[in-house]
């Protein structure tokens, strides 16, 4: 394989601490890129000879064709930086069968992702929640259309992207906003090359469960003329991947049936003292009634998931010289889905049933917290649903940035302006199709199951299909906008001051960034043949919608949970059948909002240098100025002033702002040959969600709640302090271990904040179900504040160091080990700690390379965390989960290389419970996935 370097010496007066960096930029980290370049301003030579600059850039690497020869350059660069730091192994991503740029993420120390159907989806630093990663591309705020401050990954190709880094320890210069940490992206540049270059790829990829080859391609051309360069990339691929869920198996509070009118309260309290010795005192006490639980709904569901994923860059560059670059970057990107849901559910709270028989309680598991769980019950009227659910959403991102580097007069000045967008539409429908009678719900093993009742009129709910009554035909669209536009100047000086010679360069610049979000929702119902009619309401059946055995209608053939079959109409059949001609969703005036957000940031800081004996330690102090102004615009209902029922949307709006100064302290010292010591210590700040600030109303009809925006919400803010020794041994191997802390304020949680009364709720017919007392739920700053302490371990050795035997073995692993103040977030005061924070998280990759072959295994673990608090009471717990994937590589000639992916090797499943694994929510099944490919490099 070709190595198209492109060098310049590195000017450091202390070069035993920088003996070992490189100046590397990932131009290739594509899966089936393998491109290999090195780039002169990766690690820039300081005017007069500074080395601290260099230690301030961020860790990169190049895809050099070599995994083991791209690790020992991602050592190199980890050395040189001043912070902590770790960078993304470049042939790891081109090697790896990674589906999107989270999983390409995934084996760098302390980064664990989420996954959605088998698909990583967000990231996560060192176990914290997602959003409180800071994600930027080509050193722009990312948009995605989720309104989130934490990015979608799913949404970007992981071969457009070059550079990847993720830095722990902020400076001054950073953009606020990543209390975790902050993950910084970087597309190429033609002068990363030195002559022309192209590259491309092809490959196929099966799941194991539907048995559909998905295609997808890249390639990427890069040329330079004179002072002028140009360079493009292109990726596409389609996935369509089955899911199997026996999963929504929820906690409900008895006060769903103890608070009911007529007899329904009453036999409910009767049911409990008879069968489980339970006296209410009083039935309207929800303290008392929160703590006897019952189960809400078992859904066995299939997912069928279709995406096309496209992503694009392009570079202009115009360098004369060494000191001066003037570039132009492009990206694009479309992300379009597919998905059928299939969802054979029993709602055992429904408004007309309530409790029959308990045939087993739990009052042990959860004692401690008071709680008395109905394990096995039968009930008198379940209401019983099929449902057809079909979504699509098409998001379209873009982002262009400018950038101007250029030493002059002893200054280097860096500009750049850039925009991103993402546009995001979204389409949602619902067939449902209703039976209510008698049945026995319950939880099993691995989720839950409904069986039909021993009272008169139970049924077989999976075989029962002219039993099931036409309900309504739902749909709802939502567009999201998401623009974010910012200007940032940066000088920098280099020193050698006599009075104080440690003083060796000052920097500081400014930074404007102006962020928007706007949304339009709206739904609509069908309940007959043409607009406004009811006539299919109670009269259609299921039967007359033509359905089909779930086996037949999602390829992939029988339901993986259980023993299972039931019949559904298709998708393609209610969209033909129930959308008329000149059907459309109306848009909601009611339901717009637009939140905007100007921030000015100003920083400063001083790079210092002093030998402490033998040892030279360098230093960087800075501080950070921001000031935030928030806009937020929308509606909220008002009950009707005539005294009609209903709600009027009235126009809202509001400001605010905030300021904060946030100061950083980096320091590394090399206190013995090869041995690093590194410290830091820095107050960072993570914004809210522009959805959490959207004057905003939504309802939970089925939880009798409304949930608001609060544009007063203020930064969550993190002290932090950080400090650890590296090992760098001599035949490019690291070992690890650092200790860090964080001191987290002002988290961002629901909390109630009223009481709404006499609500009419009606049912999904129309017809009335009654008056009730709503809770309004917003997010809060959360007072006081919790602290998060871990240990990171990484270890990359090659094996040879062993045993000459071992030549060409090697590992690379990382482990992080977190602990955590609780919180208290639930309602109930059940311990629990922050949502999306996982205690334990490792990984471990084995490889084996020669001239011509290669091969490597990856297992990654993330440990179970809370994804979220149902009802704000019970903490529901994403499982332990592990996955393990591999790759084989065989290179034909210098140019062409065959490979071999699996992703989920052992089909391992994921899983979910409340409080207690022995009351599961989730049991779910996304199969393998194997990819064969073929590579060149021209």
């Amino acid at each position: 394989m070709r190595n198209t370097f492109r060098e310049a010496p590195i000017r450091a007066p202390h070069a035993k601490l920088l003996s070992r960096a490189v100046r590397a930029v990932l131009i290739g980290g594509a899966a089936a890129l393998p491109i290999q370049a090195l780039a002169d301003d990766a690690v820039p030579a300081a005017a007069g000879g500074d080395a601290a600059a260099a230690m301030q850039q961020l860790d990169t690497v190049s895809v050099t064709g070599s995994y083991a020869r791209s690790l020992e350059r991602a050592v190199d660069l980890k050395r040189s930086n001043i912070g902590f730091s770790d960078s993304i192994v470049a042939t790891d991503v081109a090697d790896f069968p990674d589906q999107n740029l989270a999983e390409a993420l995934q084996r760098m120390p302390g980064v664990t992702i989420e996954r959605n159907k088998g698909l990583g989806s967000k990231v996560s630093v060192r176990g914290l929640p997602a959003e409180f990663t800071h994600v930027s591309i080509n050193n722009l705020s990312t948009a995605s259309g989720s309104g989130g401050r934490d990015v979608q990954f799913d949404i970007f190709a992981s071969d457009v992207v070059q550079n990847v880094t993720v830095q722990k320890s902020p400076t001054a210069a950073d953009e606020e906003g990543g209390i975790a940490g902050s993950v910084y992206i970087e597309t190429a540049k033609p002068f990363d090359y030195n002559e022309p270059k192209f590259s491309a790829s092809a490959e196929v990829a099966n799941n194991s469960i539907n048995g559909k080859n998905d295609p997808k391609i890249s390639f990427l051309a890069s040329d330079t003329w004179g002072d002028w360069g140009g360079l493009v990339s292109f990726s596409k691929a389609k996935r369509t991947n089955r899911t199997d869920s026996n999963s929504g198996i929820n906690f409900r509070p008895m006060g769903r049936f103890l608070e009911a009118s007529g007899t329904r309260s009453s036999q409910a309290a009767a049911v409990l003292a008879r069968d489980a010795g339970i006296i209410v005192n009083d039935r309207m006490d929800k303290d008392e009634t929160n703590r006897i639980i019952f189960q809400d709904k078992v859904g066995d569901r299939i997912y069928l998931n279709e995406q096309d994923q496209w992503g694009a860059t392009a570079s202009l560059q115009f360098k004369p010289s060494d000191t001066f670059s003037l570039s132009f970057d492009a990206m694009f990107g479309g992300y379009d889905t597919h998905e059928d849901e299939y969802d054979a559910a029993a709602y055992s709270a429904s408004s007309i049933s309530t409790l029959d028989t308990i045939h087993g309680y739990d009052a042990d598991t959860l004692s401690k917290y008071g709680m008395v769980v109905l394990r096995d019950v039968s009930y008198t009227a379940t209401q019983h649903e099929i449902l057809s659910k079909e979504r699509f959403a098409n998001t379209d991102y873009r982002q262009f940035s400018s950038k101007l580097d250029w030493s002059v007069g002893g200054w280097e000045i860096d500009a750049l302006v850039g925009y991103s967008g993402a546009r995001r539409d979204s389409d949602y429908a619902n067939l449902k199709h209703v039976a209510y009678a008698p049945s026995r719900t319950r939880w099993t093993a691995n989720g839950g199951e409904t069986l039909a009742s021993a009272a008169s009129n139970g049924f077989d709910m999976y075989n029962s299909a002219d039993q099931y009554l036409f309900e309504a035909y739902e749909t709802e669209i939502e567009r999201v906008k998401d623009d974010k536009y910012a200007a940032q100047l940066d000088f920098r000086k280099s020193l050698e001051l006599a009075f104080l010679p440690a003083l060796t360069s000052v920097k500081f610049g400014a930074r404007y960034t102006d962020k928007s979000k706007e949304r339009e929702f709206g739904n609509t119902k069908i309940q007959g043949p043409g607009a406004g009619s009811v006539d299919w309401v109670n009269t259609r059946t299921l039967a007359d919608s033509n359905p089909g055995w779930i086996s037949d209608i999602v390829p992939g053939g029988s339901y993986r949970p259980s023993n299972l079959d039931w019949q559904q109409v298709s998708n393609s059949y209610a969209r033909r059948t129930f959308r008329y001609p000149g059907f459309e969703t109306p848009l909601d005036d009611g339901q717009f909002y637009q939140v905007d957000e100007k921030t000015l940031a100003l920083y400063a800081m001083a790079d210092f240098y002093v030998d402490i004996g033998s040892v030279p330690v360098y230093a960087n102090l800075g501080v950070r100025s921001i000031d935030t102004k928030v806009d937020s615009a929308g509606f909220h209902p008002v009950q009707n002033a005539d005294g009609s029922s209903g709600y009027t949307p009235t126009p809202i709006s509001s400001s605010g702002d905030y300021s904060d100064l946030l100061p950083s302290f980096n320091m590394t010292a090399e206190v013995a040959d090869g041995l690093v010591l590194r410290a830091a210590a820095s107050e960072t700040l993570m914004r809210p969600s522009l959805t959490d600030i959207a004057y905003r109303r939504t309802v939970s009809w089925s939880s009798f709640r409304f949930m608001d925006g609060n544009p007063a919400l203020k930064p969550t803010t993190a002290r932090q302090w950080e400090i650890g020794l590296e090992k760098y041994l001599d035949n490019g191997g690291l070992l690890a271990a650092s200790y860090f802390s964080k001191k987290i304020d002002g988290v961002v949680r629901q909390e109630l904040t009223g009481i709404v009364p006499n609500v009419e709720k009606l049912n999904a017919n129309g017809s009335l179900d009654g008056y009730y007392d709503f809770e309004v739920y917003q997010p809060v700053n959360a007072d006081g504040s919790y602290k998060v302490t871990g240990v990171e371990l990484v270890a990359q050795l090659p094996l040879s160091m062993l045993h000459p035997a071992l030549e060409g073995w090697g590992i690379n692993a990382n482990y992080t080990q977190l602990d955590n103040s609780l919180t208290g977030a639930s309602d109930l005061d059940i311990p629990t700690p922050p949502e999306g924070l996982a205690e334990k998280a490792y990984n471990f990759t084995l490889y084996y390379e020669n001239d011509r072959f290669d091969a490597r295994v990856s297992y990654n673990y993330k440990d179970k965390y809370v994804e979220y608090i149902h009802l704000n009471m019970y903490p529901v717990y994403r499982d332990a989960y592990g996955q393990t994937d591999a790759s084989i590589g065989f290179r034909l000639n210098d140019t062409w290389k065959l490979s071999l992916d699996a992703i989920n090797v052992f089909d391992e499943e994921t899983s979910g419970y409340t409080i207690d694994k022995s009351f599961p929510t989730q049991y779910e099944f996304s199969g393998r996935r194997v990819t064969l490919g073929i590579r060149a490099d021209f």
